[in-house]
């Protein structure tokens, strides 16, 4: 057969329906406060696994006024109360001070509430209590953090969270609050410590970004009792909104001869720095096989652009894992102002021929590498990992043509517009938010990744554009700048990538207008045999997924908790029947599953007005899915690594 003719049809763990894709055009004004929100529509296990505790100076500093006729305590007082309204209902939040026991003394350092879930009348009435009046025993604080948040059960995988709230440098010594914080970060997976510092100068700054950066954390400056209120909001609400795993636990082998055998499924482990894992799975001769990692490091915490997480499939050879290479993905983080998800992803696809060694039925090895720079993170990172197959059609069935051109998918798309629908992005891929064509509208924190998720069949493709709001910002004299960018995702979880400059995934930012966008070429089963990493992904119809980030450095910009972007989606073209060569459409345009009882597309928002309170401010540089560049010669480096190849 011709390598269009090659005969096969989806089973396993993708089957399905649907792409994700998710656009943004029109460009929202300011957004509101952070209110309590509700997790996405998926259901993970990870979910309940989470916990924060905050850890307030009550030292006799915190009576010192803040400058705005209040004490420094009476406006972390306010701060606080603001954070517990923010978060979601029930959340394990516990709350312990230092220095409000005695006017001396290393020692003083107390558990007022314990980490359980949220009563949020409770630590509002417990920090009412406090009177700041002795030292700033931070490190011994730290330490006795890590003890009130309970370790997660029956092997669940969350975030808990240290968040250290202080006016001034740790004044006892011992314990050193930076060795601590090491100490505590390197000892499990899923703790981070952030911290906030409220007037702070010198040295004490210096000692709470130590403490941050040591415990994979970030750390938030707060010059006034506006930016404490806001800098505790952001940080609360990013461990809160922490990545939701699901899967089996699986520890890897450390070669051949001790890698556990995987099936078809999802499962979950760790990685540390320098560290090669291999799983084993049985492949047959004809399947193709799909193996996709997604590594979740603290949000925020320090990496090197040039950090790797690396996928292999190698032919097993003997104990060492020293059979031939297979294929390969290096996938990079691309920016240096903090940690985000990062997946990296290989599939065997077997030849037309079937005469590669890898075509070859027997036990293959999945190793999955990590590769980090001095000074980089140096916790371990959970790791969920998907393995699954594709098995091939009945004798018979000749699969369509490869589609390889984005088409009608290109830069210059015709997204939808009109009045943006309110929208929660999920935590990750398990509870991505389902959406469909149309506009959309989200709010974003620093650090923070959202994802989501549309249906798309075959012969169609998704097209979307992310903008990022006209923000009020904090800055003064010489601009800071982030990034904003986006990231689409096959239903295998493979990475899409940019289309070699088709589309810009990633925009400088600096509170004011930015646009990214991303999209796909059209499904079509022979493209698995195309050589690009934009097309080859893309060979199978389910839920595509689209991950949209705020860099880091966000936080010292926006004025507001968190920042708007508006989402405008499109997926294009006929849906077909099937892979196969001369399936008939499935649904028109307008008349499929997509669509409404008006015959438009479900999800799209109405055609004219305003785009709702908070969300007015509908920018026609997005609507043409321009990219606004910031001044200066700002240069964002994309975040995508190499893509797959084979050895």
């Amino acid at each position: 057969m011709t390598r269009h003719q090659r005969r096969t049809a989806m089973v396993g763990a993708w089957g399905g329906a649907a792409l994700l894709a998710l656009v943004a055009g029109a460009l929202p004004a300011a957004a509101a406060p952070l209110a309590p929100v509700a997790p996405g529509d998926g259901t993970a296990d990870g979910g309940g696994a989470g916990g924060l505790v905050m850890v307030l100076d009550s030292s006799g500093s915190m009576a010192d006024d803040d400058g705005a006729g209040r004490t420094r305590m009476e406006s972390a007082r306010s701060a606080v109360g603001a954070v517990v309204d923010a978060l979601p209902d029930g959340y394990p939040t516990g709350l312990r001070v230092y220095g409000a026991d005695r006017t001396s003394g290393c020692t003083d350092t107390r558990l007022v509430r314990p980490v359980e879930p949220l009563d949020r009348d409770a630590v509002k009435r417990a920090v009412d209590g406090v009177r700041p009046k002795g030292d700033t025993p931070i490190g011994l604080s730290l330490r006795k953090a890590a003890q009130d948040l309970p370790e997660p059960a029956g092997g669940a995988v969350g975030t808990r969270t240290i968040l250290l709230i202080s006016d001034g440098e740790d004044n006892c010594g011992t314990p050193e609050p930076c060795r601590v914080a090491k100490q505590l970060a390197r000892a499990g997976v899923g703790l981070r410590i952030d911290t906030v510092g409220f007037q702070v100068k010198g040295a004490a700054r210096a000692q709470l970004e130590c403490v941050a950066a040591a415990g994979n954390g970030r750390y938030y400056d707060a010059p006034d009792t506006a930016a404490l209120a806001r800098q505790l909001q952001r940080a609360a609400q990013l461990t809160a909104d922490g990545y939701r795993f699901e899967g089996r636990p699986v520890t890897g082998g450390d070669g051949g001869d001790t890698a556990p055998v995987l099936r078809p499924g999802q499962y979950l482990d760790s990685i540390g720095p320098g560290e090669t894992r291999y799983y084993a799975a049985d492949f047959d001769a004809v399947s193709t096989a799909n193996f996709a990692v997604t590594a979740v490091p603290q949000p925020g915490a320090a990496v090197d652009r040039f950090d790797v997480l690396r996928t292999r499939i190698v032919a097993a050879g003997g104990p060492n894992a020293d059979g031939p290479g297979c294929e390969r993905d290096d996938e990079r983080f691309r920016q240096s102002e903090g940690a985000v998800p990062l997946t990296s992803a290989v599939a065997r696809i077997p030849s037309e021929k079937g005469n590669r060694r890898c075509d070859e039925a027997g036990r293959y090895l999945l190793a999955v590498e990590r590769e980090s720079k001095k000074g980089s993170d140096a916790a371990r990172w959970p790791l969920e990992m998907v393995y699954g197959t594709e098995a091939p059609l009945a004798d018979g069935a000749v699969p369509a043509q490869s589609a390889p051109e984005f088409g009608a998918g290109g830069r210059d798309a015709a997204l939808p517009a009109g009045t943006p629908r309110e929208i929660r992005g999920g935590t990750g891929f398990n509870d991505a938010a389902r959406i469909a064509p149309g506009v959309w509208k989200d709010r974003v924190l620093p650090s923070q990744t959202l994802w989501y998720k549309i249906p798309a069949g075959w012969g169609q493709q998704v097209r979307y554009d992310v903008a990022f709001a006209n923000e009020p910002t904090v800055g003064r004299g010489t601009r800071t700048y982030s990034y904003g960018s986006t990231e689409l995702f096959t239903p295998a979880r493979f990475p899409v990538g940019a289309g070699g400059g088709e589309h810009r995934p990633d925009t400088p930012y600096d509170g004011r207008p930015a646009v990214a966008g991303a999209g796909s070429v059209p499904v079509a089963w022979t493209n698995r045999y195309e050589s690009r990493p934009t097309v080859r992904p893309v060979h199978a119809e389910g839920d595509f997924y689209l991950a949209v980030t705020l860099g880091a450095q966000a936080a010292e910009i926006a004025e507001n908790p968190r920042i708007g972007v508006v989402l405008r989606v499109a997926v294009l073209g006929d849906e077909l029947a099937g892979p196969e060569h001369g399936a008939p459409v499935l649904a028109r345009e307008g008349e499929g599953k997509n669509a409404d009882k008006r015959g438009n597309p479900a999800g799209a928002g109405d055609s004219g007005g305003a785009g709702g309170a908070g969300w007015t401010g509908i920018a026609a540089a997005a609507g043409a899915g321009a990219l606004v560049v910031a001044a200066g010669g700002f240069l964002l480096v994309r975040r995508r690594g190499s893509r797959s190849r084979r050895g």
